[in-house]
């Protein structure tokens, strides 16, 4: 059992929504973490939830009165892990193989409103590859390369509507959006391939099943879909098509 800081979260100002509660296990090259996020800071555990190794305190100062502060989305890439945070920016911290002596090491400009999800996938060792996408409160998306060194390839507009939900998959941006439409996206160029109209509520979350490339949309109006993701063999052009 692992216990969340959530000092505030009984204070009448302070909905849960505010906190951004998030737990992820981040599976690195080398070991495994649990990482917890909320309005006070990020948490990180070793993999039986035994031993906190690491706290790092979020800073309210750029923060103003009405403002909430809060850590989301989470993502592992590489030895790294990633999370986003209530002012748009990204931090970056570095794991070492074991023990606590985690460091922060970069932290990430290119949101100007609060991050929402992370996503992440292996590189391979390719060339200008994007192997992160981060997401926004705006729409806005950041399509990342990580090695060697974290580096912005891209941006995606967004269209005043959030995207709550991302997910990453051989090249291919999925994005859930707060008018229930799921984009599908070429990662390296941004260009957008797909546009479904799958739900009459807000996206909730995308989930990914990488080994066979189906893609489930959960949404407000309580309804679950499962896509197939697919490029044309003649084209390459992305496709998807509705399974549930």
């Amino acid at each position: 059992m692992v216990a969340a800081d959530l000092e505030g979260l009984h204070e009448p100002a302070v909905r849960r929504a505010d906190l951004g509660l998030r737990v992820h296990w981040c599976v690195l090259p080398f070991r495994v973490l649990l990482v917890l996020t909320s309005h006070r800071g990020i948490q990180m555990y070793e993999s039986d939830g035994s031993t906190m190794v690491y706290w790092h305190a979020l800073d309210s100062g750029d923060a103003t009165p009405v403002q909430a502060v809060f850590a989301r989305g989470i993502a592992a890439s590489g030895h790294f892990i990633c999370v986003g945070t209530w002012s748009g920016r990204v931090l970056v911290f570095d794991i070492p193989a074991k023990g606590p002596n985690i460091v922060l090491s970069e932290e990430l400009a290119g949101h100007q409103t609060p991050i929402t999800d992370i996503a992440t996938e292996p590189a391979q060792g390719q060339d200008c590859v994007a192997d992160m996408v981060t997401a926004d409160d705006s729409g806005l998306l950041c399509v990342w390369r990580s090695e060697p060194v974290f580096t912005l390839l891209t941006c995606i507009p967004g269209f005043g509507v959030p995207c709550p939900s991302v997910q990453l998959w051989q090249g291919i941006i999925a994005a859930g959006y707060g008018n229930g439409q799921v984009h599908l996206y070429e990662a390296t160029t941004g260009n957008l391939h797909v546009q479904i109209n799958a739900h009459a509520r807000a996206i909730s979350a995308l989930d990914l099943a990488p080994d066979v490339g189906k893609l489930l949309s959960a949404a407000e109006d309580t309804f679950v879909h499962i896509w197939k993701l697919s490029r044309s063999p003649e084209s390459s052009y992305i496709e998807a098509a509705p399974l549930l």
